[in-house]
């Protein structure tokens, strides 16, 4: 058996992108729907709380938010904000998803998720967009306390899957310094641009390019209306 693992951002969601004309933006409509200015929740709050302590699992989400969204004169709930967040930031690569069926009904590989996330996204994804079909497991930032492409995020996944004597892990990410750091850990690491990125690892290769899916799990029902958070 395989292990096979995958971002989610700008590879399993069509949202943030390491590369920025391929985002989708969840919050392009912040200012109308909440009246928060975007340009200042992706400074104030994105690239500081958010990435330096509620992605690594030291501060909860909504206690991040009720404490930064009275600084700009916002005093709504901060879960109606998660809410919005979530169900935005979820448009799912059915392309990648298709591909994902054939390789767990070939019954060759173990396949896990891989992305600097917070609980509650993490959560969301396992559950209401019913990732847990296809992945046996989300190794998300908030869990490990540590973000990629720290060492200590790789070892991590490593030492729980008990990996350390098989071979390598397979994995794809949208960004390119992900990527590196992965292949450093002695992964077979590949940078997910389509589909067809697949292909570059021979082994998944195989089985995509001989086998059908047989008794998949159901489709996944899509929620989409915009995108962005990483990854």
């Amino acid at each position: 058996m395989r292990i096979i693992l995958f971002d989610v951002d700008g590879v399993l969601i069509h949202g943030y992108h390491a590369r920025p004309e391929l985002r989708r933006c969840w919050d392009k409509n912040l200012e109308r729907d909440f009246s928060i200015s975007r340009d200042r929740f992706a400074r104030e709050f994105i690239q500081g709380p958010f990435v330096h302590s509620v992605l690594t699992g030291k501060q909860d989400l909504k206690s991040a938010l009720a404490r930064f969204l009275p600084t700009l004169g916002h005093t709504g709930d901060p879960e109606a904000l998660i809410r919005y967040w979530l169900e935005n930031d979820s448009c799912i690569n059915t392309d990648l998803i298709e591909k994902i069926k054939t390789l767990k009904s070939s019954k060759k590989t173990r396949l896990f998720i891989a992305t600097n996330q917070e609980h509650n996204r993490a959560q969301y994804l396992m559950k209401n967009l019913s990732f847990s079909d296809y992945f046996d497991d989300i190794f998300h930032s908030a869990r490990i306390g540590h973000l990629k492409p720290n060492r200590e995020y790789f070892d991590f996944i490593v030492k729980n899957l008990a990996c350390e004597q098989e071979e390598p892990p397979i994995f794809f990410d949208d960004t390119p310094d992900v990527v590196l750091a992965a292949k450093k850990c002695g992964w077979q690491a590949y940078e997910y641009k389509n589909t067809d990125s697949l292909l570059e690892n021979p082994f998944v290769r195989e089985i995509l390019t001989t086998q059908t899916p047989k008794h998949a799990p159901p489709a996944i029902v899509h929620f989409s209306s915009g995108a962005e958070g990483k990854n």
